[in-house]
C-alpha cells in the first residue's frame, strides 16, 4: 500500500458512497421466452448526449443477471416520490415482482411501470466488467417526462427532492409566499437534525390563533403520542410562544398576550406579571428560550417536560420560524454549552442566512415600548 493511504472496509465505503445522493430506478427486460424481469438500481446514469448513452451496472451474483446479460433491450424506469414500495418490491429476490403492478409495453415488448417520473427505452450496446459488477451501456432510442417528481435515495434511506433556493425569495412574492420557503426549507433541516440529534423537534409558525406547530419530528422515544400538526401553544407557558413573544413586533403578540395575562397564565413562569417583559428582554438578550420542568403540558404529554426554542429570521430581520426542541426533564439537556442547544443555534443560524437574514441571531429592534409591559 502506498505511504498515506488508509485502509478501509466495504462497509466504511458504502456509508461514504452513500453521502451521494441518487435518484432511484427500476430496470426491466424480457427474457428469451417474453418473461418479464426487474430489478431496482441507483448505479444509473448518463454518459453521453450524441449519441444518446447511457448506463447502469448489476452485481454478477444477481439472480437476473443472466437476463439482462442476454437481454437485447432494457427500460430504465425512474421513480416518482410515491413509489417507494415499488422500488422495495423490486429490491427483493425472488416472486413474482411484477404481480399487482401495473405496466404497459414500451419498445419490443419491455414493460414500462405505470406512475414512474420518466422512462428511457434503451438497446443495449455493449457491457464491461466491474469487478463484482457488470457495467451495461445503452443508447436511448425513446423517452418520458411525466411531470411527477423523483424519489431520491441517499445515507441509506429515501429522501423527497426539494428545490434549492439560492437567496432569498423576491420582495414582490408577499409575506405568505417568504414563510411557505422558510417552512419548505426548515422541514429538511428539522429532519436531519432530529435524525442526528435523536431529539424530538418541532417547528412553529405565528399563526391566526398565535403560535401554531406545522411540523413535528419523533426521537427513538418519543415523549408523547399526541404531538400533531396544527397544535396551538400558549403564548407565554411555551417556548415556541415565548421566542414569537421576544422577536416579533409588540403590535402582532399584544392581543395575545394580554388576554394570557388576564387569565392568568403567566403565573407559573412570572412572579410579577410586571416583569413579563424584563424576561422577553433577557431571551432576547440570549438568544434561545429555555423552559426547564414545566408541568404546563401534563394534560397533553402525561409528564414533566423541557423545552429549548431558537428564532430563525427572514431577509426582513422579522422572526418566521420556531425550532423547538421538546423532552422529559432527564432526557432533554438545555445546557448552553449542551450538544443539543449549539446544534440549534447552528441550525437557526443557517436557515436564518439561506433567508438571507443579515444577521441570524440579530434581529431589528423591538419597539421602544416593549420593554414597559403590557
Amino acid at each position: 500500500m502506498s505511504e498515506g493511504v488508509q485502509p478501509f472496509d466495504s462497509r466504511e465505503l458504502r456509508q461514504v458512497l452513500g453521502a451521494f445522493v441518487t435518484g432511484v430506478t427500476v430496470i426491466t427486460a424480457l427474457d428469451k421466452d417474453g418473461t418479464p424481469h426487474g430489478l431496482t438500481a441507483n448505479s444509473f446514469t448518463s454518459v453521453s448526449l450524441d449519441p444518446p448513452l447511457i448506463l447502469w451496472s448489476q452485481s454478477l451474483t444477481a439472480p437476473s443477471h443472466p437476463v439482462f446479460r442476454e437481454a437485447e433491450r432494457f427500460v430504465v424506469n425512474i421513480l416518482a416520490d410515491d413509489q417507494v414500495e415499488v422500488s422495495k418490491r423490486f429490491a427483493r429476490g425472488g416472486g413474482d415482482k411484477f404481480a399487482d403492478c401495473q405496466t404497459t409495453p414500451g419498445l419490443g415488448g419491455v414493460p414500462l411501470i405505470v406512475g414512474c417520473a420518466a422512462y428511457l427505452e434503451c438497446r443495449r450496446m455493449d457491457s464491461f466488467p466491474g469487478g463484482d459488477h457488470v457495467v451495461f451501456l445503452g443508447r436511448v432510442e425513446r423517452t418520458e417526462r411525466t411531470g411527477r417528481q423523483p424519489l431520491v435515495f441517499g445515507g441509506g434511506r429515501y429522501l423527497i427532492a426539494q428545490p434549492h433556493d439560492i437567496g432569498p425569495p423576491p420582495a414582490e412574492s408577499g409575506a405568505n409566499i417568504a414563510r411557505l420557503t422558510a417552512v419548505r426549507l426548515a422541514t429538511r433541516a428539522l429532519v436531519d437534525l432530529s435524525d442526528e440529534l435523536d431529539e424530538t423537534l418541532g417547528l412553529g409558525v405565528w399563526g391566526n390563533m398565535g403560535p401554531t406547530m406545522v411540523r413535528w419530528e419523533d426521537s427513538s422515544q418519543p415523549i408523547s403520542e399526541h404531538l400533531r400538526t396544527g397544535l396551538v401553544l400558549p403564548v407565554l407557558a411555551s417556548a415556541t410562544g415565548l421566542a414569537f413573544a421576544a422577536w416579533l413586533p409588540r403590535e402582532t403578540t399584544a392581543p395575545f398576550i394580554d388576554v394570557e395575562l388576564a387569565q392568568g397564565a403567566a403565573a407559573e413562569f412570572f412572579s410579577d406579571a410586571g416583569r413579563l417583559y424584563e424576561r422577553l428582554a433577557q431571551i432576547r438578550g440570549e438568544g434561545i428560550v429555555r423552559l426547564a420542568s414545566t408541568d404546563a403540558f401534563a394534560s397533553v404529554y402525561g409528564t414533566t417536560i423541557s423545552a429549548l426554542s431558537v428564532p430563525v429570521f427572514d431577509q426582513t430581520g422579522g422572526m418566521v420560524l420556531a425550532l423547538t426542541a421538546i423532552g422529559t426533564v432527564d432526557r432533554l439537556d438545555v445546557a448552553d454549552s449542551g450538544r443539543l442547544v449549539t446544534r440549534l443555534r447552528e441550525c437557526a443560524a443557517t436557515l436564518s442566512r439561506r433567508l438571507g437574514a443579515a444577521s441570524p441571531v440579530a434581529p431589528t429592534a423591538p419597539n421602544p415600548d416593549q420593554e414597559n409591559g403590557p
